[in-house]
């Protein structure tokens, strides 16, 4: 009896195999296109409502009439002075502030990391109010030099606190980042209410505000911004190697030390150049990554740049609120973004188990 002859084994083709893997690629593409675009439209409507919305609401007609008729009247007058440089005011700090907060989150590998909490923003304000109270200076070109120096070394010295005694944990490094930033504020407030003068320049810029900024000074700053954000994005890549560990990130060719330093640079010039425009805003740069980390996945191609949008949509809206929350009068956004993200954060973690890193 012969048995039956045995053809060749079917081979799976490699083109088969991959059409799963492809098309979780494109779904996810897909997903993040669609996120990004949204937070677009969302953004071009919260300008529009952060044009109309305010101390005296304007009609939609009133608002695009003032804007293509530049007039004398009262809405043009509250649209031009007041509301549009608002607004341009929260489009160049919001998107600092998410690619802030993103950027140390991925630096340290610390979930928690944020402009705020690591003591960043404590340090540009310390640094401004010693340019104010010490050197007299009153224009942001002057001391936005300060703002930079006082980021830039709270970042060191936060970074250095954390990483001794064992390595830089995310816990060790919050730590150290909420008891510095506590010393600094500490300070600035102390100088603030030995000199009235400082005193009255920094009362509501401390607290965080797009209104007690002057447009022409937020212009000055705009290039350190930019070149804040173009740095971002020019360091997401190597950002992904780094995410893998110092040793692998070599092997696929970043180079690990020139990112580090880009990166606190790009965190010094976007820390310091928000906090010199609006004062220390907080909360924006932590949730804002997590949120935006659960559409894109841990590619910080996406993140990135999906911060800065998501960063300017959160801030105006904050912002909006800021106006009506109170019957008369309003509060400071950099109080609404601490209330309403805090609450916002954690259901948003309660509902979803958090990506990593």
């Amino acid at each position: 009896m012969t048995s039956p002859p045995v053809g060749p084994a079917r081979s799976i083709s490699p083109a088969r195999s991959a059409r799963p893997v492809q098309s979780v690629d494109r779904g996810q593409q897909s997903r993040r296109t669609a996120g990004l675009l949204a937070l677009i439209v969302a953004l071009a409507v919260a300008c529009l409502v952060s044009a109309s919305v305010g101390a005296r609401d304007l009609s939609l007609g009133q608002t695009w009439q003032a804007l293509v008729d530049r007039g004398s009247g009262q809405a043009s007058l509250v649209l031009w002075e007041s509301r549009i440089p608002r607004t341009l005011t929260g489009l160049v700090v919001g998107p600092a502030l998410g690619a802030c907060g993103a950027l140390i989150q991925a630096y340290t590998r610390n979930p928690l990391a944020d402009p705020g909490i690591l003591g960043v923003n404590a340090g540009a304000v310390l640094g401004v109010t010693l340019g104010i109270g010490v050197l007299g200076i009153s224009a942001a070109a002057g001391y936005v030099w300060f703002a930079f120096v006082g980021a830039l070394v709270a970042t060191l010295v936060v970074y250095v606190l954390g990483s001794r005694g064992g390595g830089a944990s995310p816990e060790r490094v919050t730590l150290a980042g909420v008891a510095l930033g506590a010393v600094l504020s500490g300070i600035a407030t102390g100088i603030a209410l030995r000199d009235r003068n400082v005193f009255t320049a920094t009362r509501f810029w401390g607290v965080g505000s797009l209104a007690s900024s002057d447009i022409s000074q937020t212009w000055t700053l705009v290039p350190f911004v930019v070149l804040g954000l173009v740095l971002a994005l020019l360091l997401s890549r190597s950002l992904n190697a780094l995410a893998l560990g110092d040793d692998l990130g070599r092997s696929l060719g970043a180079r690990v030390g020139t990112v580090r330093v880009l990166t606190v640079v790009a965190v010094t010039l976007l820390a310091g150049g928000a906090t010199a425009i609006a004062g220390p805003i907080a909360f924006v740069g932590l949730m804002v990554p997590h949120a935006v980390r659960w559409v894109t996945g841990p590619d910080q191609r996406w993140i990135i740049p999906t911060s800065m949008v998501a960063g300017a949509v959160l801030l105006l809206v904050s912002d909006v609120l800021a106006r009506v929350v109170l019957p008369s009068g309003e509060v400071r956004v950099g109080l609404v973004t601490a209330v309403v993200g805090a609450p916002v954060l954690i259901a948003l973690v309660r509902r979803r188990q958090l990506s990593a890193l």
